[in-house]
This record gives structure tokens, C-alpha cells and sequence, in this order.
């Protein structure tokens, strides 16, 4: 049941990926084409593709995340793979993943929250719009990072339960 979830949610953030990047492509199309044929530009297209973009990372680092796709220096645990330090080092790996994407969610949540009052000039939305998907990507990836430990507790706790 929670890989139907986690392949729903993996089908909705790419969905949402494709939609943000191909209405970023639309709109700097425009930008540039009015730019060169009439010498004006929207006041709101640079930023728009800007916010698109931003929310294009955060959630596609998400979406990464939830396929182990992230640049990582995977010498030495595969060095130790199979291995109790092999093991430890998952742990700590994951461990570390916990840290860091905990203060991603705390500070981003105060990002957003101190933004609440400022207004984008070219779109006229509060900024705290766009710096919302922080926290909600970093709540994405503490999913992923769930599931990842869950992976992790069965590897130490071998088949049938039986410890390895």
C-alpha cells in the first residue's frame, strides 16, 4: 500500500515538475519574442519563470531523493558494503540526512513566515508563496527519508526476522 503512495506522489511531483518547466519555457518564449517585436516585456514574465524555477529544484530535489538519485560519493560505502561498518555508515548517512533536511524544514518555515508581509513587485503575490515550497519539499524528502529507513531496519533485521 505505501508504494502505491510513494508511485502516486512520485506520478504528482513529476507531473508538477514537467507542467512548472514547460510553463517557464512558455513564458521566457514570450519574454524574449515581445522583447525582440515590440521592445516590451511583461512586468511579471522574468519572475514568474524565476518562482517556477525555484519551485522546479525544491521539488524535484524531493523527487530525486524519493529515487536515491542524488549526487553522492559512494566510494567508501560500497567499499564496506555487505560489512558492519558498511551498516554503521548507512546509519550515519541517513542520520545525517535526518539533520539536514530538519533544519531545511525549520528555517524554511521561518523564511516563509518572515516573508509573509513582503509583496513581489512584478506579480504582486506575497514572497512567502514562493519560499513555501522549502517546508513542503523538505517534508517531501523526510518521507522519502522514511522509507529509505525502513529500508535500512529490514536490511539489519534479515529475512523473516531473523537478524543477520
Amino acid at each position: 500500500m505505501l508504494d502505491k503512495l510513494f508511485k502516486g506522489l512520485r506520478s504528482v511531483l513529476y507531473g508538477f515538475s514537467v507542467a512548472a518547466m514547460s510553463v517557464m519555457l512558455v513564458v521566457i518564449f514570450a519574454q524574449v519574442v515581445s522583447r525582440y517585436l515590440f521592445n516590451w516585456t511583461p512586468e511579471w514574465s522574468e519572475e514568474l519563470a524565476r518562482y517556477l524555477f525555484v519551485w522546479v529544484v525544491f521539488i524535484g530535489s524531493a523527487l530525486i531523493m524519493g529515487e536515491s538519485g542524488h549526487l553522492a560519493v559512494q566510494f567508501v560505502p560500497n567499499h564496506f558494503k555487505g560489512t558492519a561498518a558498511g551498516k554503521a555508515l548507512q546509519v550515519i548517512i541517513n542520520l545525517s540526512g535526518y539533520v539536514f533536511i530538519v533544519l531545511l524544514l525549520v528555517q524554511g518555515t521561518k523564511m516563509m513566515q518572515v516573508m509573509t508581509f513582503q509583496i513581489s513587485p512584478g506579480l504582486e503575490i506575497p514572497m512567502s508563496w514562493v519560499y513555501s515550497v522549502i517546508p513542503i519539499s523538505s517534508v517531501l524528502m523526510l518521507l522519502y527519508l522514511v522509507k529509505d529507513t525502513v529500508r535500512i531496519v529490514r536490511d539489519f533485521s534479515g529475512p523473516k526476522g531473523e537478524g543477520r
